[in-house]
């Protein structure tokens, strides 16, 4: 079986190619029949852009499989994208606009190119939190809001998923009580019990928890109302505000990068050093929530591009967390295109009528 996999973030395309068998797959990827990966130039008509790439790829595919963000309160699992599928995904693209609508743009890529006969599917980020209850994803306001869809979705799935699955691997046990830190330009944590999502800090839309490159996290949404009422502040300009020039990059006024905020900190510059600040401090605060919903912890994991490669941050947050000490501490580098490919393959081989993608 040749899985094709794309997984598309709001600047840039990561593309694989796996040729697999058997009936299951390892869960540390092999090395790719072939690999691409694309940063996206607003300049260029991102259609042009993948159809160039999907060019390159050798031969034909049997299965082209997709990051999707979000899917809504209909699709919690991983789906073949039938045409209900892929309008639900559109109505999505609202909640998560910097992704879904690349991840739509790719999927019409793949029909060009390869045909609109060959299988895609769509491996839904908000999947591995299925599984939180109520009290972890209903919201505190009006209980009507549950009814239109108003609830806690979570993200990042994909990777807390694979970083669970490895660490149960290094561990030696599927029984586990993790916190997975999962910190890149967006960043989330899971609290993952047995291999399951209890909590998550992202919320309705990728917004809500940590502090991240260009997006705030969680903030009093009273200084929003604040804001329009006394400002003058539309909606579309909070939200460009909230998403894109907030986080890192709105405190230390240098970068959404960390890597650029540690330099300018190596400069002296004290708003660099203030955002470091905070971020460490909300990370260390997240973190003692999971624990709290846990009760006890296993191990934390760190991943993505600043779990995996920013020893201050850890240095500094594993100092801090001192009461959790008895941890294990795993850095595992994140594998989400491998994880969509054993998606891929686990879904092609689920009989047709179990195949909903509905929870």
């Amino acid at each position: 079986m040749r899985i094709l996999v794309l997984n598309g973030g709001s600047s840039s395309f990561k593309c694989r190619l796996d040729e697999v068998g058997g009936n299951s797959l390892p869960i540390e990827p092999p090395k790719p029949a072939w690999e691409a990966h694309i940063e996206l130039n607003p300049a260029d008509p991102l259609s042009d852009v993948l159809d160039k790439t999907l060019k390159s790829v050798p031969g034909s595919i049997d299965i082209a499989g997709h990051r999707i963000v979000h899917g809504g309160p209909k699709y919690r699992s991983s789906a073949f994208l039938a045409p209900e599928v892929r309008a639900t995904i559109a109505r999505e693209s609202e909640i998560a606009p910097a992704h879904n609508r690349f991840e739509l743009a790719a999927i019409e890529a793949v029909d060009r190119a390869f045909g609109t006969q060959t299988r895609q599917a769509a491996v839904f980020d908000t999947a591995f939190h299925a599984t939180l209850e109520p009290p972890a994803y209903v919201y505190p306001g009006p209980y009507e809001w549950l009814s239109d869809g108003i609830r806690r979705y979570g993200f990042h799935g994909i990777s807390h998923q694979y970083a669970a699955r490895r660490a149960a691997q290094i561990l030696g046990r599927e029984s586990l009580r993790l916190i997975v830190c999962h910190l890149g330009n967006g960043a989330s944590l899971a609290a993952v019990r047995d291999g399951k999502s209890v909590d998550t800090t992202m919320g309705f839309t990728p917004l809500e928890g940590l502090m991240m490159g260009t997006r705030c996290g969680s903030i009093d949404p009273a200084i929003l109302v604040y804001l329009m009422r006394h400002r003058g502040y539309s909606a579309d300009q909070l939200d460009r505000i909230l998403n894109r020039k907030s986080g890192l990059l709105g405190v230390s006024g240098v970068s959404g990068d960390m890597r650029e905020i540690l330099a300018a900190i190596e400069q002296g510059n004290q708003r660099a050093k203030l955002a470091f600040d905070i971020y460490a401090h909300r990370l260390c605060r997240e973190i003692g929530a999971m624990a709290a919903v846990l009760g006890h912890v296993d191990a934390i994991v760190f991943t993505g591009g600043i779990g995996e490669n920013c020893s201050p941050l850890r240095e500094r947050v594993l100092n801090q967390i001192e009461f959790l000490k008895s941890a294990q501490v795993l850095v595992i580098h994140a594998e989400e295109e491998w994880e969509i490919a054993r998606e891929c393959h686990r879904l092609a081989r689920v009989p047709a009528r179990a195949r909903s993608g509905r929870r």
